[in-house]
């Protein structure tokens, strides 16, 4: 098929992806806000948790359109195969009927993470390999599988991935939700006027914390901001903070807050904790020839250090970290993948990572050249548009905090960390690898091993 020919026909069913951006700012809640792994972002960009309310709107709307998997699709397997030839094909051959794009293709055939990246060379072909499940909607609206609860890749995430590899090699791709150095000092000041009496709880103060200390800001690098991917960065960071700081109880057990671990001991008040997670896997290794590539590990790990806060409200890093910080950010860590499947959008989070790490690995050896296959159609904006989303950029005034001995701890700075060419770079050979894991090619553009 001529490259004019796919331009045109994916250009006349354009309503496909369409239909995907509505469905994720299905939550049109007060006027076009987004709702993702239960988290809103409204049309100014103000992040807050989603209303019970807003969460049934949104699974109202994606029941119409997330049609559950069928045949093959409707049994887990523990791999699956997914050809970036044929899933190319799928998707303009769709383009010809003006068709919405099947839950099948938008949701990748089930996978719920990428072990492998194979070259077939024989096929001109790149494939994705890993485990694979039918899948479902979750209570937030995000698509979980049905045997395990893991959250389900999106082509959507693949595509926002695969175009911004570049764009994130200077800098990697990263989030951070920060309090503003105005908004530290107005509550520094504040809280030296305002004195508890002897046993007033010091929740009393807290609806003039939050005026105080005012919205936190939101930044991203080597993403749309107006991407899914950046809302699910956005989203994961935000929920990592509220579990932190007790402002939502945590659905794991082993896992508290960092204020419950925190109470009754000794706190600077010229010094708060910073948690982000961070791209970060066992193993990247491949065999020899170089066609068959194996991803190890969760994909994520909770880090920690203090930031000092100087007079003027401007924070900076201390170099050091709280014992108490280590200990919350290593329990995070050590119960990752049962969190993400409680909570959902952590599984997204790691999704984005093994995506990004695919797609990294993809452009920094060549893999197109390698295969003989140019992936036109995931590249292309104007073959495969992506949806546009609010893009977030404050969050709303929350307050959790500490009054210890030696000072207050009210919020906690946070992010996410996403250097996929480090993995990249870190790659080793195994020579135990070998071509048999795609020996069992199917005709259709995904199969199982």
């Amino acid at each position: 098929m001529k490259l004019s020919q796919a331009r045109f026909m994916i250009a006349i069913a354009m309503s496909c992806l369409v239909a995907v951006a509505s469905l994720t700012k299905a939550g049109n809640f007060g006027g076009g806000g987004n709702n993702v792994g239960g988290v809103s972002i409204d049309p100014t960009g103000v992040v807050r948790t989603a209303t019970v309310e807003e969460n049934q709107e949104l699974l109202n709307l994606l029941r119409n359109v997330v049609t559950a998997p069928a045949g093959d699709l409707a049994a887990a397997t523990d791999l699956r195969l997914v050809s970036l030839s044929g899933l190319q094909d799928a998707i303009i051959e769709v383009r010809k009927t003006g068709a919405r794009l099947p839950s099948e293709i938008r949701y990748l055939a089930g996978l719920t993470g990428v072990d492998y990246v194979l070259v077939d060379k024989e096929n001109n072909d790149l494939i994705l390999a890993g485990p694979a499940e039918p899948w479902t909607l979750s209570e937030t609206g995000s698509v979980v599988g049905t045997e395990t609860g893991a959250a389900i890749l999106q082509l959507e995430d693949l595509v926002v991935a695969l175009r911004n590899v570049e764009n994130s090699r200077a800098q990697g791709i990263s989030c951070s939700i920060e309090p503003t150095a105005e908004g530290r000092q107005r509550l520094n000041a504040f809280l030296g006027r305002m004195k508890l009496r002897p046993g007033q709880n010091p929740s009393a103060l807290e609806a003039g914390m939050k005026q105080a200390f005012g919205p936190q800001m939101i930044k991203l690098n080597g993403i749309p901001a107006t991407s899914r991917y950046a809302c699910i960065l956005v989203a994961a960071d935000y929920q990592m903070k509220r579990l932190a700081m007790a402002i939502e109880d945590s659905p794991v057990k082993g896992l508290p807050s960092y204020l419950q671990l925190a109470r009754n001991t000794s706190h600077a008040g010229s010094m708060n904790p910073r948690w982000w997670m961070e791209c970060e896997y066992d193993s990247l290794t491949r065999n020899e020839e170089g066609t068959v590539w194996k991803l190890t590990g969760q994909g994520i790990r909770t880090m920690t250090e203090q930031d000092a806060i100087a007079a003027d409200g401007t924070a900076t890093s201390a170099g050091k970290s709280d014992k108490l910080a280590e200990k919350w950010a290593t329990s995070m860590t050590e119960r990752f993948d049962q969190l993400a499947k409680e909570m959902p959008v952590f599984g997204d989070l790691q999704n984005l990572m093994d995506l990004t790490v695919a797609s990294t690995l993809i452009v920094q050896e060549q893999l197109e050249n390698r295969s003989g296959l140019e992936l036109v159609v995931l590249r292309d904006q104007e073959m495969l548009e992506m949806p546009t989303l609010d893009a977030p950029q404050t969050i709303a005034p929350e307050c959790s905090f500490i009054k210890g001995r030696s000072g207050w701890v009210v919020t906690a700075s946070g992010g996410v960390s996403i250097n996929a060419f480090q993995i990249v770079h870190d790659q080793q050979v195994d020579t135990s690898l070998t071509n048999q894991v795609a020996a069992s090619r199917s005709s259709t553009w995904w199969w199982n091993k």
